[in-house]
């Protein structure tokens, strides 16, 4: 299996080589106070990486969210079974 893995990488990687090749022509960013000129396919690749590690930020906080409601509903849970052994444990009183 790792044999294949390899194979993969060794893949995307031979892909990555000539997709540069491919892309080499400089491209210019203008920024606000200034430009700058990078490859087509350097800017390709880290507005790529940008993307990636915005989309893992807002996976992880979603994440973070759904982890606190699903805290917050095991205290209730908790809450209520101990609410209901309470009302179990009570006997009931024989009316005359």
């Amino acid at each position: 299996m790792r044999i294949v893995s390899y194979f993969f990488l060794l893949i995307i990687v031979i892909f990555g080589m000539t997709f540069a090749t491919l892309n080499s022509e400089s491209v210019t960013i203008n920024y606000y106070f200034g430009e700058s000129s990078l490859p087509l396919s350097l800017l390709l690749v880290l507005t790529f990486a940008l993307g990636c590690l915005i989309g893992m930020i807002v996976g992880f906080w979603m994440l973070i969210k759904v982890k606190v409601v699903n805290y917050r509903l095991q205290q209730r849970l908790t809450l209520a079974e101990k609410e209901i052994d309470n009302l179990r444990a009570i006997p009931l009183q024989n009316k005359v």
